[in-house]
């Protein structure tokens, strides 16, 4: 019993001690890359809005640790009515509902096809970094509820979701949220520094050498 106890306080300790690197980490990225990030952001920003005038962040409710909901940034890519149009394109839905995507979605805007071929639209999350409410690495935030996952689906709840993910160098875009889930369940049992500066190390590579949107 002793020895158990042990073993279950080491492997707390080495998982505090795991979350605090991972924070460390965090922010001394995204601090040493905002003095360039942000003039990306206004480049794109006024490119956006040549194109499409209207609110250049696109903001919605997300999915994090524990089932907390927080508010997620990103470029908007869309047309400013994409939410409305979103439901009387469900018919084109290649994914299971829930899960939205169309391939050459009609919505999606000269520019904003650029920004997600480079994934420079995912940009303004570092400040969801920041703020706390996601890491550089995990599973993506889901726009739907927690109260929609099934038991199974909780298990990716157990870490805060990253921006980007095993799932996103993984070569597969056109998924299901379940064969999503499986490689984010994948990435929580393996998780370490190492595997999340590996992971960010992969996706460097795919942006430089985009296979696709994710």
């Amino acid at each position: 019993m002793l020895n158990t106890g042990k073993g279950d306080a080491e492997r707390l300790g080495l998982g505090r001690l795991y979350f605090i690197s991972k924070r460390i980490i965090d922010l001394g990225i995204c601090l040493t890359l905002m003095p360039f990030v942000l003039p990306v952001v206004a480049l794109c920003a006024i490119a956006l809005w040549v194109e499409n005038p209207g609110p250049i962040v696109f903001t919605q409710n997300r999915t994090g640790r524990g089932g907390y909901r927080f508010r997620m940034y990103k470029l908007r890519t869309m047309v400013t009515n994409a939410e409305e149009l979103k439901e009387q394109l469900r018919h084109l839905n290649e994914l299971t509902w829930p899960d939205f995507k169309i391939s050459n979605d009609p919505r999606v805007t000269r520019v904003g096809r650029i920004l997600r071929k480079t994934s420079l639209d995912e940009l303004p999350q570092i400040f969801n970094v920041i703020n706390g409410d996601m890491s550089l690495v995990g599973p993506r935030p889901t726009s739907f509820s927690a109260n929609t996952y099934t038991l199974w689906h909780t298990e990716r709840l157990e870490v805060k979701p990253g921006i980007t993910g095993l799932w996103q160098v993984s070569g597969r875009s056109d998924v299901d949220f379940d064969d999503r889930l499986r490689l984010d369940i994948e990435y929580i049992r393996k998780r370490s520094v190492w595997f999340d500066l590996k992971l960010l190390y992969r996706t460097i590579a795919a942006v430089v050498k985009p296979r696709g949107a994710y």
